[in-house]
């Protein structure tokens, strides 16, 4: 039995995916001369991977702490009823300091990974952009005291 899980993809293109995790600028023709294939089979796995969704672009991981955000929060967040989730989505998308958003099961009907500047900031976020929001009808706020784990997924 195989420890790939999609038929599509085979032991390269899950090779690639793991020098990528590690470092997601490694050039192509590194990745090549790593897998031993040439740099166009790389380019051809690629494109394979972005058209089939599972490589979804790449982004620029920022310290935010090192910006001023040193409080990271999650907030469980309850529902009036459960019509009001397209609502309150698109606005809960409008608050900035609002870097993750899932729609959860549960006791929570959204659970939210939040960054701010100082506890003074957290409330000011809660009272005046988050308890405001139609058909929130109350918050649970955990304050991270750390993240001893950060990665992506491992093959």
């Amino acid at each position: 039995m195989s420890i790939y899980n999609n038929p599509q993809l085979d032991e390269l293109d899950y090779q690639i995916l793991e020098i990528l995790i590690k470092d997601s600028r490694t050039p192509y023709l590194e990745i090549a001369r790593m897998c031993h294939v040439s740099g166009g089979t790389i380019h051809v796995r690629m494109k394979k991977m972005e058209d089939m969704g599972i490589i979804k672009g790449t982004k620029l991981l920022i310290d935010t702490s090192k910006l001023g955000y040193d409080i990271c929060c999650f907030l469980g967040i309850y529902l009036d009823k459960s019509s009001s989730i397209s609502y309150v989505l698109e606005e809960m998308k409008k608050i900035k300091e609002i870097v993750e958003l899932h729609y959860t099961t549960g006791d929570y009907s959204i659970f939210a990974k939040v960054i701010c500047k100082s506890i003074a900031h957290l409330q000011d976020l809660l009272m005046n952009k988050v308890h405001i929001i139609n058909g929130i009808q109350r918050t649970d706020t955990f304050i991270s005291l750390s993240q001893p784990i950060d990665r992506n997924i491992q093959f």
